[in-house]
Protein backbone atom coordinates (compact mmCIF):
# COMPACT_ATOMS: atom_id res chain seq x y z
CA UNK A 1 0.00 0.00 0.00
CA UNK A 2 1.43 3.52 -0.94
CA UNK A 3 2.67 5.79 1.97
CA UNK A 4 0.30 8.81 1.31
CA UNK A 5 -2.95 5.90 1.74
CA UNK A 6 -1.30 5.66 5.52
CA UNK A 7 -1.43 9.63 5.59
CA UNK A 8 -5.06 9.69 4.49
CA UNK A 9 -6.07 7.28 7.27
CA UNK A 10 -4.36 9.28 9.69
CA UNK A 11 -6.75 12.02 8.86
CA UNK A 12 -9.37 10.58 8.50
CA UNK A 13 -9.00 8.94 12.22
CA UNK A 14 -7.82 11.85 13.49
CA UNK A 15 -11.16 13.83 12.50
CA UNK A 16 -12.93 11.25 13.81
CA UNK A 17 -11.09 11.65 17.19
CA UNK A 18 -11.88 15.16 16.63
CA UNK A 19 -15.51 14.42 16.55
CA UNK A 20 -15.66 13.36 20.17
CA UNK A 21 -13.29 16.72 21.59
CA UNK A 22 -13.88 20.41 21.53
CA UNK A 23 -11.16 22.06 21.10
CA UNK A 24 -10.83 22.12 17.22
CA UNK A 25 -6.92 21.11 17.99
CA UNK A 26 -7.16 17.71 16.66
CA UNK A 27 -8.66 19.07 13.28
CA UNK A 28 -5.54 21.12 12.73
CA UNK A 29 -3.46 17.86 12.99
CA UNK A 30 -5.82 16.09 10.55
CA UNK A 31 -5.23 18.91 8.15
CA UNK A 32 -1.82 18.52 8.78
CA UNK A 33 -2.00 15.01 8.10
CA UNK A 34 -3.65 16.01 4.77
CA UNK A 35 -0.64 17.56 3.73
CA UNK A 36 1.47 15.13 4.52
CA UNK A 37 -0.62 12.51 2.19
CA UNK A 38 -0.03 15.23 -0.76
CA UNK A 39 3.92 15.25 0.33
CA UNK A 40 3.98 11.46 -0.13
CA UNK A 41 1.59 11.62 -3.28
CA UNK A 42 4.64 13.58 -4.66
CA UNK A 43 7.54 10.90 -4.11
CA UNK A 44 8.90 13.00 -1.54
CA UNK A 45 10.94 11.57 1.21
CA UNK A 46 9.38 10.24 4.92
CA UNK A 47 11.42 13.69 6.52
CA UNK A 48 9.88 15.64 3.68
CA UNK A 49 6.82 14.41 4.61
CA UNK A 50 6.78 14.91 8.56
CA UNK A 51 8.32 18.66 7.68
CA UNK A 52 5.19 19.06 5.65
CA UNK A 53 2.84 17.73 8.53
CA UNK A 54 4.40 19.70 11.30
CA UNK A 55 3.88 23.09 9.14
CA UNK A 56 0.51 22.74 7.86
CA UNK A 57 -0.75 21.19 11.39
CA UNK A 58 0.77 24.31 12.72
CA UNK A 59 -0.31 27.14 9.91
CA UNK A 60 -4.61 25.73 10.90
CA UNK A 61 -3.79 25.79 14.45
CA UNK A 62 -2.67 29.58 13.72
CA UNK A 63 -5.44 30.66 11.38
CA UNK A 64 -7.98 27.43 10.90
CA UNK A 65 -8.63 27.22 14.76
CA UNK A 66 -9.61 30.40 15.89
CA UNK A 67 -11.85 30.91 12.62
CA UNK A 68 -13.50 27.53 14.25
CA UNK A 69 -13.64 28.38 17.17
CA UNK A 70 -15.11 31.86 16.05
CA UNK A 71 -17.99 30.24 13.69
CA UNK A 72 -19.37 27.86 16.33
CA UNK A 73 -18.80 29.53 19.42
CA UNK A 74 -20.09 33.14 19.15
CA UNK A 75 -19.88 36.01 20.99
CA UNK A 76 -17.67 33.67 23.32
CA UNK A 77 -20.69 32.29 25.00
CA UNK A 78 -20.06 30.01 27.71
CA UNK A 79 -21.71 26.60 28.35
CA UNK A 80 -22.62 25.70 32.12
CA UNK A 81 -21.68 22.69 32.90
CA UNK A 82 -21.28 20.77 35.86
CA UNK A 83 -22.97 22.06 38.57
CA UNK A 84 -23.36 25.85 37.27
CA UNK A 85 -25.46 24.16 34.87
CA UNK A 86 -28.20 23.55 37.67
CA UNK A 87 -29.23 27.33 37.41
CA UNK A 88 -32.02 28.13 36.04
CA UNK A 89 -33.63 24.35 36.58
CA UNK A 90 -36.76 23.84 38.19
CA UNK A 91 -37.28 21.20 40.81
CA UNK A 92 -39.97 19.99 43.84
CA UNK A 93 -39.29 20.56 47.87
CA UNK A 94 -38.72 16.80 49.04
CA UNK A 95 -38.06 18.21 52.41
CA UNK A 96 -39.33 21.11 53.63
CA UNK A 97 -36.65 24.14 52.82
CA UNK A 98 -35.68 27.30 54.61
CA UNK A 99 -33.11 29.31 54.98
CA UNK A 100 -30.43 27.47 56.23
CA UNK A 101 -31.65 23.53 55.31
CA UNK A 102 -34.18 21.24 52.84
CA UNK A 103 -33.81 19.36 50.11
CA UNK A 104 -35.26 19.46 46.70
CA UNK A 105 -35.52 17.29 43.64
CA UNK A 106 -34.31 18.44 40.50
CA UNK A 107 -33.83 16.32 36.92
CA UNK A 108 -34.09 13.01 39.59
CA UNK A 109 -30.91 14.06 41.24
CA UNK A 110 -31.50 14.74 45.16
CA UNK A 111 -29.93 17.85 46.59
CA UNK A 112 -29.55 19.99 49.40
CA UNK A 113 -31.04 23.74 49.51
CA UNK A 114 -31.99 26.39 51.32
CA UNK A 115 -34.36 29.05 50.72
CA UNK A 116 -33.23 32.57 49.15
CA UNK A 117 -35.21 34.86 50.41
CA UNK A 118 -35.92 32.90 53.66
CA UNK A 119 -39.13 31.54 53.28
CA UNK A 120 -40.11 27.85 54.25
CA UNK A 121 -41.06 25.91 51.35
CA UNK A 122 -43.20 22.80 52.29
CA UNK A 123 -43.00 19.46 50.68
CA UNK A 124 -44.34 19.32 46.89
CA UNK A 125 -43.54 23.37 46.07
CA UNK A 126 -42.45 24.14 42.71
CA UNK A 127 -38.79 25.90 42.84
CA UNK A 128 -36.47 27.08 40.66
CA UNK A 129 -32.60 26.75 41.45
CA UNK A 130 -31.40 30.67 41.46
CA UNK A 131 -27.80 29.57 42.61
CA UNK A 132 -25.40 26.97 43.84
CA UNK A 133 -22.63 26.76 46.71
CA UNK A 134 -20.56 23.85 46.50
CA UNK A 135 -23.64 21.29 46.90
CA UNK A 136 -26.20 23.49 48.09
CA UNK A 137 -28.60 25.05 46.07
CA UNK A 138 -30.58 28.33 46.50
CA UNK A 139 -33.53 28.46 45.22
CA UNK A 140 -37.04 30.25 45.65
CA UNK A 141 -40.91 29.26 44.93
CA UNK A 142 -42.14 29.31 41.37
Amino acid sequence: MDIWLYWVIAALLLFIVELFTSGFAVICLSIGAIGGAIAAANDTSIEMQLLTFAIVSMVAIICVRPLLKRLFFKNGEKVATNASAMVGKRGVVCQDVDEVSGRVMVEGVDWRANSEDGELLPIGTKVVVTAINSVVLTVKKL
